[in-house]
């Protein structure tokens, strides 16, 4: 027996299990385990170059078209916050570009579910949206003969000749509210703009009128503008055959006159829908505006 105490083992003891781990490991470096890893490694086969440099060609590309996408979708953004934050009766005093992405963005609220392709086939065009930023007055009612008259001398013009056919305008003022229409109805009866051949001033709102009387009048009136809410023009334009788009030249949207609630034509989710809906949505009207026998003014 030993004296010390303690354990019997010696100090150099090495545990049974570490050895073998040890002899494991010194067989696996091996020469005859290296050469079996490198047959291993030589069976794998190696990565198809053309195949790789295809790979990243492909991504590479939709890396440029999402940046591209993400470039334009920021323009665009910027473009409406520069109409929507401009002074408020101002709005329609921004370049035709800018007033084509405020119009596409409005649309895009109207048409919520539609994808990008049909929602593009909606969109209102560039060249048909007229440039009035020459115009410094008032965009309300009481300078809207010499509004028309300066920006718009070839609607003038047509406004005193004498219509050809009944129910036939050549202008749609759209307004928001009946009364709005009421004032634009006065306003446009001028006779600096329709001369003495210029055509009737059609009053179209729901209030106080039905539909049939609207028909009616239309069908025995020749017209040179049509004033009315998006409402009552939508259902004539689509629902009826009394009021025509052959001589239709322009649509001028109130979008600067705002209700009681600071709201304009387009911010009211009623509204917004029938303008877009019922009457730039008319099929007869959109196909006019594309194919640019309409032109599309933002008072």
């Amino acid at each position: 027996m030993s004296k010390h105490g303690g354990d019997d083992l010696d100090d150099d003891f090495v545990p049974d299990e570490l050895v073998a781990l040890s002899e494991e490991e010194d067989a696996y470096h091996s020469p005859e385990n290296e050469d079996i890893t490198a047959l291993l490694s030589a069976d794998e086969a190696e990565p198809d170059k053309e195949e790789i440099a295809r790979t990243e060609a492909a991504t590479a590309k939709k890396r440029k078209r999402r940046e591209k996408e993400k470039e334009r979708k920021a323009k665009k953004k910027q473009n409406v916050a520069q109409a929507v934050n401009t002074v408020e009766t101002s709005v329609a005093a921004q370049t035709p570009l800018v007033l084509t992405d405020y119009l596409s963005s409005m649309q895009e609220k109207t048409y919520s579910k539609m994808s990008a392709i049909e929602l593009a086939d909606m969109r209102i065009p560039e060249s048909s949206i007229v440039d009035t930023t020459m115009w410094t007055g008032s965009r309300n009612l009481d300078q809207l003969v010499e509004f028309i008259t300066e920006v718009l001398p070839t609607l003038r013009t047509r406004l005193a000749q004498r219509p050809k056919a009944n129910g036939t305008p050549t202008l749609i003022f759209v307004a928001g509210a009946a009364l709005r229409v009421a004032d634009a109805t006065r306003i446009l009866r001028d006779k600096t703009l329709r001369g003495e051949k210029g055509g009737e001033v059609a009053k179209l709102f729901a209030r106080h009128f039905k539909l049939e009387e609207h028909v009616g009048y239309l069908k025995r009136t020749k017209l040179a503008v049509a004033v009315g809410t998006p409402g009552r023009l939508g259902k004539l334009l689509c629902d009826t055959d009394a009021l025509s788009t052959s001589q239709l030249t322009h649509i001028i949207l109130d979008v600067s006159h705002r209700d009681a609630k600071k709201r304009t034509l387009l911010d009211i989710l009623e509204t917004r829908d029938e303008v877009f809906k019922t009457v730039l949505g008319c099929p007869s009207v959109l196909g006019r505006i594309k194919e640019g026998k309409v032109q599309i003014v933002l008072l």
